[in-house]
């Protein structure tokens, strides 16, 4: 099943519709910086960390890569097994978004407890954002227990300690009922966003001070080239 949006789609799409029409057409277009790329990193690092909790996990997207049309179906077969599962990137699909969450807990009642990671030391609102995506979307395929964000509880952010034992700086928020809240809206947002993925050519969106909201756009560079005839034809 091919999807159109997903967790980083839709947070490109919240902060600029041309941002998202060119992350689907022409993510070559895409330039990000040396502190971002080392985020990425530093953010891969912290999930690792936290996936260390769960032994014998089956990571999903080491089985099958980058083949997304696969996601959904592996990993309900793998929900469909007796007892405890547990899953890294699972993968959930409903209104044509494809999400992977971190970790997946199958409890021995059937029932879902999911954890999105990030490294900040803030729970930002567009941490909560990503993940009331992957609630909308993971409620409609399975029933969930509990939906928690992990960030870095870690308060002196001046400490450049390079500690191997990561564990004392899991906090870890649930906020199931606060995300239930928000699924009008969201299936609103992604109706606005399927317009814009429709669109054959780039939308005129001016640059501004969204650009750097609440992340720096690896697009200013085409967008202030003076670009926007960019089309699918």
């Amino acid at each position: 099943m091919r999807h159109l949006l997903s967790k980083s789609k839709y947070i490109r799409g919240l902060q600029c519709d041309r941002a998202l029409w060119l992350d689907v057409y022409h993510p070559d277009l895409a330039q990000y910086s040396r502190e971002t790329m080392r985020k990425f990193d530093r953010g891969r690092e912290f999930e690792r960390a936290f996936k260390d909790l769960f032994p014998g996990a089956v990571d999903v997207s080491a089985a099958l890569g980058r083949k997304f049309d696969q996601y959904a179906d592996f990993t309900a077969n793998e929900l469909s097994r007796e007892g405890e599962v547990n899953l890294f990137e699972a993968g959930f699909f409903f209104d044509d978004v494809l999400v992977l969450a971190d970790v997946v807990h199958k409890r021995a009642d059937g029932l879902l407890d999911i954890y999105e990671v990030k490294s900040g030391t803030t729970l930002s609102d567009t941490y909560k954002r990503d993940a009331a995506l992957q609630h909308y979307v993971i409620s409609h395929c399975r029933e969930i227990n509990s939906f928690s964000i992990v960030y870095n509880g870690k308060l002196d952010k001046s400490d450049s300690s390079d500690s191997s034992d990561m564990s004392d700086n899991f906090k870890i928020v649930n906020l199931t009922a606060e995300f239930a809240g928000e699924h009008e809206t969201i299936a609103r947002n992604i109706a606005v966003m399927k317009e814009t993925i429709s669109l054959t050519s780039e939308p005129d969106t001016p640059t501004g001070a969204h650009c750097q909201t609440p992340y720096e756009c690896p697009y200013q560079q085409h967008c202030l080239s003076g670009l926007r005839d960019l089309s699918l034809f």
